[in-house]
């Protein structure tokens, strides 16, 4: 091999090994060679085999480093058995996604507690990387350390990471302080249809930038002059469209106000976030907030964004679909009250800890014992609304819920054009699901499940709710390219098998 393939096959090795947290001693030790072979390798000082090559890849998991094409991950998945014990919620993707493009307001260095090891973070952190961001997991592979440069290589951003994810949008806000010329992929992530850009231009027209679409990019421009002459009112309370107003506001030297601002849970540990930046925020957990910005932030911080109620929908839906008793640990209640709520109404048995904070000092936390019941349709429509309603991404987990309940239940998922379609999916696996509109299904129960082979649906949250209605279904299911999952879940199958499913990861030959 020549030294410039050495050096790029070296540079896809170090950034597998660093995505999967480890140092260079335990890739050596896997491999059973020395920490100075691996670090020759990864400098491409070191002629490499592809039998090595193959070994790597295997010890690092990872489509990056590979004999050939590797190929997509699938599950096969054997149901039909109870989950017991108890497991912790992990932290927020949408916060961790959130607090990685507010890193680029800061010249210091930020620390990141117990951030979300899932794809969506991987491909911020490639962009990241791509533009001169150094970045490195510490405290075994746990938390997560950024250090900006001092000049961001806007150049030689990874277009291709960049175009995978939802979340590149929210650059806009910060680099709008770095530069006054810049340009960013169209935003990818979910097959969700079409999701309107305008409302962050609209938003971030106030300080100055003006953006063009053409050829797949967005080409910004910033007038530095231009400030908010009077409160930014957004034309939608969306989490991303208020993240990216807040980025922009933080560093705008003076007082910025931003009405109809959406309360979600990771916009609350943005705004904490950015009062440890010494951006002072006022109106947290309201629909009108006011932030008081700084020309220049310079600090070493030091932040742990709070748990993910998604996630922990996600788990009680687990239980209740395999009629299982389950202690569900760390649970952001006061972002699941509504969601609780409707549950109880229709009849589950669940008992709930003395609230505790969360690592962020402010989010209130439980732990929720959920216990085997006899679910009844609710009387009402399942409906989401911008906090504090029903959470907009926890609306699917409710069509496997609602197909093990008695009767029949309505669910509108308005907000996206075709997620709803993505739950009829489940009549495969047994259940009773008919397609009133692209935005309305309704759901007869109970079920009987039962297996099915089938492709995994391109939206995350669908996509899991196939797989915990596997999980309820005797016999076994194979659920094909789960690369989604992955997207917003750490390791959802290792650790639903820890509490007594049994799951096992494939790929295919």
């Amino acid at each position: 091999m020549g030294d410039d393939y050495l050096a790029r096959i070296g540079k896809l090795i170090r950034d597998a090994r660093q995505h999967r947290g480890w140092t260079q001693s335990q890739l050596a030790e896997a491999l059973g060679t020395s920490q100075s072979a691996v670090n020759r390798i990864e400098r491409g000082n070191q002629n490499i085999s592809l039998e090595m090559i193959a070994r790597i890849g295997e010890a690092l998991d990872s489509e990056i480093v590979s004999l050939g094409y590797a190929g997509p991950m699938h599950l096969r998945v054997v149901g039909g058995r109870r989950l017991s014990g108890s497991i912790d919620v992990k932290t927020s993707k949408n916060a961790c996604v959130a607090l990685l493009c507010a890193t680029l307001l800061n010249s210091g260095r930020t620390t990141l507690r117990r951030v979300a090891r899932i794809e969506e973070v991987y491909r911020i952190l490639e962009v990241l990387n791509s533009i001169g961001v150094r970045t490195r997991w510490i405290n075994d592979g746990n938390d997560l350390e950024i250090v900006p440069p001092a000049r961001l290589e806007l150049d030689a951003m990874d277009t291709d990471a960049a175009r995978r994810t939802r979340s590149v949008i929210m650059f806009l806000g910060p680099l709008m302080h770095r530069t006054d010329r810049f340009r960013i992929p169209y935003a990818g992530g979910c097959d969700l249809g079409t999701r309107t850009v305008q409302p962050h231009m609209t938003a971030l027209r106030h300080f100055g930038l003006d953006v063009t679409a053409t050829s797949g990019m967005y080409h910004a421009r910033v007038a530095p002059s231009v400030a908010p002459r009077r409160p930014i009112v957004l034309t939608e309370r969306g989490d991303t469209v208020t993240e990216n107003a807040l980025l922009a506001a933080a560093r705008h030297d003076g007082v910025t106000v931003i009405r109809n601002a959406s309360s979600n849970y990771m916009v609350q540990d943005l705004c904490f976030f950015l009062e440890e930046l010494g951006v002072r925020v006022d109106g947290i957990g309201t629909t009108t907030l006011t932030v008081h910005g700084v020309a220049e932030i310079d600090r070493d911080v030091d932040y742990a964004p709070s748990e993910d109620p998604v996630e922990a929908m996600s788990l009680l839906a687990a239980a209740v679909v395999t009629e299982s008793e389950l202690t569900i640990r760390r649970v952001p209640v006061e972002f699941l009250e509504i969601e609780l709520a409707v549950l109880e109404e229709m009849g589950l048995d669940h008992e709930r800890s003395a609230e505790y904070p969360a690592d962020n000092g402010r989010t209130r936390l439980i732990d929720l014992t959920v216990r085997p019941s006899k679910l009844r349709s609710p009387i009402d429509k399942i409906h989401p609304m911008p906090f504090p309603g029903l959470n907009i991404d926890n609306v699917p987990f409710f069509a496997a819920i609602a197909a093990t309940a008695q009767g029949s239940t309505l669910i509108h998922d308005w907000v996206y054009d075709n997620r709803a379609i993505y739950l009829t999916e489940l009549t495969r696996l047994g259940a009773n699901v008919k397609l009133l509109d692209p935005h309305r299904v309704l759901v007869e129960g109970p079920t009987r499940w039962r297996t099915a082979e089938m492709m995994c649906p391109p939206a995350l949250r669908p996509a899991v709710v196939t797989l915990l209605a596997m999980l309820a279904a005797e016999g076994t299911s194979v659920l094909r390219n789960v690369y989604v999952i992955n997207r917003g879940y750490e390791e959802l199958a290792e650790r639903l098998n820890s509490i007594g499913a049994q799951i096992e990861t494939f790929r295919d030959i």
